[in-house]
């Protein structure tokens, strides 16, 4: 192999730099989708020339990008168009229990639809449901926690750094295996918000509870085939795979079988916006920028990853990584302040080149189990450690401050919220299943 010098990792370093300080510095320029392009494709140039000079480093890239990026886009833009023509509409008593349940569902959806999808569908009606309230920001906070990020832990379907580990051979059904996880995590957040709720429930004026409980219309649903499509997309990423059609890794396979599961997708996506209603995607705002943004933004992630996943397999085994924890807490942190799925990545990549020190212990994915389910749960858990830290976050964000609810800067988020509630949860997940 090459050897990557460490200059090769500045456009991914510059990457992740503008997606962490891009919205906190220059927020009006880098929301035009067209700048996240600008700024990918710029940083991809000097990777791909580095690349291309060092000679068969270039098969890398084009494994990144086939295999890799490709499919992630894909399977995004699917939960992303089907999950933008279901709208729930409808405005319920916010009793803290209706909201607990508002979340509960959130929590069990979001594994099933993905954090985005599941974020996307409920934010608005919990946000008119809570419309009388007064006290409501504690509820959006909580909401990120639960829903954009750590209720989809379940499956690959659920947040974007567990496709990536599933595309990396981790079989769909092994993410069950993070059902303890799950339901510690789940069970512990909704009881505090629970008795947050109750608290600041109490503070109301009597003229808001009065409101509240007399304008109120029932919870309605809106593209129903659109569920059956959903259900598609599961069935496609738990069946359409190499494990059940081997032909799919085969050297020479024709294109439709290589990405037979990308076809499968791509048509019910088509399926979807040729049978959806107009009207059910208006009522939902939908609008292709949240995922031409994804796309433009991993487009250059991938790109220039791929020299930085080289150099850490090099050096992997020079780290002094050997426990489960510190995989969990290094994933996390950097999860944290940059993006989870590039980091599960990069950690499955000093997994992977550490199997040889780890005889006799179960692989999966390439990796030993316990290094990829603190992989996992900590690429997923800490994603909701700031604004920046998984996707949904800021468009939940974003769309709550659009219907004026006031929400914590940057800082106030990590200091009021994240420190105080999601941190001791994180390291009772650790002290408990991750050692």
């Amino acid at each position: 192999m090459n050897h990557i010098e460490f200059y090769a990792l500045f456009p991914f370093i510059g990457m992740l730099l503008f997606i962490a300080i891009g919205p906190l510095l220059f927020d009006r320029w880098w929301e035009d989708n067209r700048n996240k392009l600008i700024v990918s494709v710029g940083l991809s140039i000097p990777t791909v020339i580095y690349l291309h000079m060092k000679g068969n480093l270039m098969i890398h890239l084009e494994h990144q990008i086939l295999y890799d990026y490709f499919p992630f886009i894909i399977l995004l833009a699917a939960l992303f168009i089907v999950t933008g023509g279901i709208h729930l509409s409808g405005n319920i008593e916010a009793k803290p229990r209706v909201n607990t349940a508002f979340l509960a569902v959130g929590y069990l959806l979001a594994s099933i639809m993905g954090t985005t999808g599941a974020a996307m569908l409920l934010i608005r009606p919990l946000i008119t449901t809570n419309s009388e309230r007064k006290f409501k920001a504690h509820t959006i906070l909580f909401f990120i926690a639960v829903v954009a990020n750590c209720g989809g832990l379940l499956t690959p379907l659920g947040d974007p750094p567990l496709f990536l580990l599933y595309l990396r051979g981790a079989p769909f059904t092994w993410f069950l295996s993070l059902f303890p996880q799950w339901l510690f995590v789940g069970v512990l957040l909704l009881m505090i918000y629970y008795f947050v709720d109750v608290h600041y429930y109490k503070k109301e004026s009597c003229s808001a509870i009065l409101k509240d409980s007399t304008e109120t219309t029932r919870i309605r649903f809106g593209g129903r085939i659109n569920l059956i499509y959903l259900v598609g997309v599961v069935l496609s990423v738990a069946f359409i795979n190499e494990g059940f059609i081997p032909s799919m890794k085969e050297h020479g396979a024709p294109m439709y079988i290589t990405f037979l599961r990308e076809i499968a997708l791509l048509s019910l996506a088509v399926a979807s916006l040729i049978t959806t209603s107009k009207k059910v995607r208006r009522l939902n705002s939908f609008t292709w920028d949240p995922i031409l943004e994804v796309a433009f933004l991993f487009l250059g992630i991938f790109v220039t990853m791929t020299p930085a996943l080289l150099f850490l397999e090099e050096r992997a085994t020079l780290m002094g990584l050997d426990k489960s924890w510190e995989f969990f807490y290094g994933t996390g942190s950097l999860s944290a302040f940059l993006d989870n799925a590039p980091t599960a990545v990069a950690f499955h990549q000093i997994g992977a080149s550490l199997v040889g020190l780890m005889p006799g212990v179960k692989l999966v994915g390439g990796v030993a189990e316990p290094f990829l389910s603190a992989i996992a749960v900590g690429s997923v858990l800490f994603g909701s450690m700031t604004y920046i830290g998984n996707g949904p976050n800021f468009m939940v964000k974003t769309i709550a401050e659009a219907h004026k609810i006031p929400m914590p800067s940057f800082f106030a988020y990590i200091f009021k919220f994240s420190f105080v509630v999601l941190l001791p949860i994180y390291v009772l997940v650790q002290l408990i299943f991750i050692h």
